[in-house]
């Protein structure tokens, strides 16, 4: 589908987008299906497990509720973690399965973009989130554009060098006191809105909507590889 809006009318105002953005990346399936800036449908189911089979059903009963079809979307969007290895590739997967199967753009936000979207979207900041054995994973986000990859790091020992001037979002106070930053405690609010309205973002301006989704992860996987050779592919 072109990223174009078609004809128009002379001096009729250009369609709004038509987005459908998701998250399965924590406890939680969350999804919207905005049509512009005053027109968002939301649907959140809190769940440990089971994303993968309540996604897609979530996103088809959003459509359904508007008279909308999967035709009618403009992108998807999606959030790419950090967070849950299973839960980001599910919705990963999807999102570049519908951006495929539809031809349209599949537009993948971090949740350091969100935090930075939230609090602090003209600034460079220093976000944080929770990881697992009371980590955090941090990424520097300069007006919106997150700079450099994301990293680990010890709460117990945070990093003095300074980075940013604010810091966002997990255990923001005992990071920012090392690196003499101010600190905003906060976590991602209305997680699947806020994708989707840095989804628009990008497509208003045309940026990054040649690049497939992709999982953003942090740290390494807790399972280990399989010790057994794999099973030869017979031709």
């Amino acid at each position: 589908m072109p990223l174009a809006d078609g004809p128009q009318r002379s001096g009729a105002p250009p369609r709004a987008k038509c987005i459908l953005a998701f998250d399965t990346s924590g406890p939680w399936c969350t999804a919207v299906l905005s049509t512009g800036a005053d027109t968002t449908l939301r649907r959140h189911v809190d769940m440990a497990r089971g994303q993968a089979e309540a996604l897609v059903p979530m996103l088809d009963a959003l459509l359904r509720d508007t008279g909308l079809g999967w035709k009618d979307l403009d992108a998807v969007a999606v959030g790419i973690g950090p967070g849950n290895f299973t839960g980001i590739r599910i919705a990963v997967a999807t999102a570049r399965g519908l951006a495929l199967g539809l031809g349209i753009p599949g537009i993948g936000v971090s949740l350091f973009e969100v935090l930075a979207a939230q609090h602090a979207p003209a600034r460079r900041v220093l976000c944080s989130v929770e990881a697992p054995r009371e980590g955090a994973c941090v990424q520097i986000v300069d007006r919106g554009t997150p700079q450099g990859a994301p990293h680990l790091i010890d709460l117990s020992a945070p990093p003095s060098e300074p980075v940013a001037p604010v810091v966002i979002g997990h255990r923001a106070a005992d990071i920012a006191k090392a690196l003499g930053a101010q600190a905003i405690e906060a976590v991602p609010q209305d997680l699947a809105a806020q994708i989707a309205l840095i989804a628009a973002q990008r497509l208003r301006a045309g940026v990054g909507l040649r690049d497939c989704p992709a999982p953003l992860y942090v740290r390494p996987a807790d399972a280990a590889p399989p010790r057994a050779a794999p099973v030869p592919i017979l031709p």
